[in-house]
């Protein structure tokens, strides 16, 4: 806890004063215009990645970048995903996988998780990315590449994307970041990966 205590310190002291005019900015206006999906994996930090400055991602981060598709019912990340295209107005949508993540690794490694129930189900979200990576064998990299392309698939299922999608006000991207080198790749349709920048 001292770590961050002194890190919001330094964020007053250093960061804050340097920013003043754009919190400013941001008290009276919330214009994101790309709504960012990644994992809650704690090395994985989209505005560090991206570079972008506060205001400008609308972050949704759970375990394996799942996304489940729409269902009736009350949903914390259906809200958000609505908010961010309904009211918000994003125009570009990023499902960002990453390398060596845990919650694919528990899937291809087929991880005992009867002592975690919560996880074990969440992770049944992840069910169509196993089933089309299976035909490479356990496989954490094709897997994480299998679930973004589900997670997009997902995406389109929920009524604001899919409306944003027919009238062509959203666009959807897949991206995998390899955490030990820092490149990130986005997916072609077929799932082929191209690097993002050089």
């Amino acid at each position: 806890m001292q770590d961050l205590t002194e890190g919001v310190a330094r964020f007053q002291r250093d960061v804050y004063p340097a920013k003043a005019e754009l919190f400013a900015r941001l008290a009276a206006t919330h214009r994101p215009t790309t709504l960012f999906i990644g994992c809650s994996d704690a090395r994985v930090v989209p505005e560090l990645i991206t570079q972008s400055e506060p205001g400008e991602l609308f972050v949704i981060r759970t375990a394996g970048n799942l996304v489940p598709a729409h269902a009736p019912g009350p949903d914390g990340v259906a809200a958000s995903i609505e908010y961010a295209v309904a009211v918000l107005g994003v125009t570009d949508i990023v499902v960002c996988g990453h390398s060596a993540c845990g919650a694919m690794t528990a899937l291809a490694e087929s991880h005992d998780l009867s002592a975690a129930p919560a996880i074990a189900g969440w992770l049944r979200f992840a069910d169509a990315s196993v089933a089309r990576a299976a035909a490479d064998g356990p496989d954490v990299a094709a897997l994480v590449r299998e679930n973004v392309r589900a997670q997009l698939a997902n995406l389109a299922t929920h009524p604001s994307v899919a409306r944003a999608l027919a009238a062509n006000a959203v666009t959807l991207r897949g991206w995998v970041y390899d955490i030990p080198s820092g490149t990130v790749e986005e997916l072609d349709a077929t799932g082929r990966t191209a690097p993002l920048a050089a």
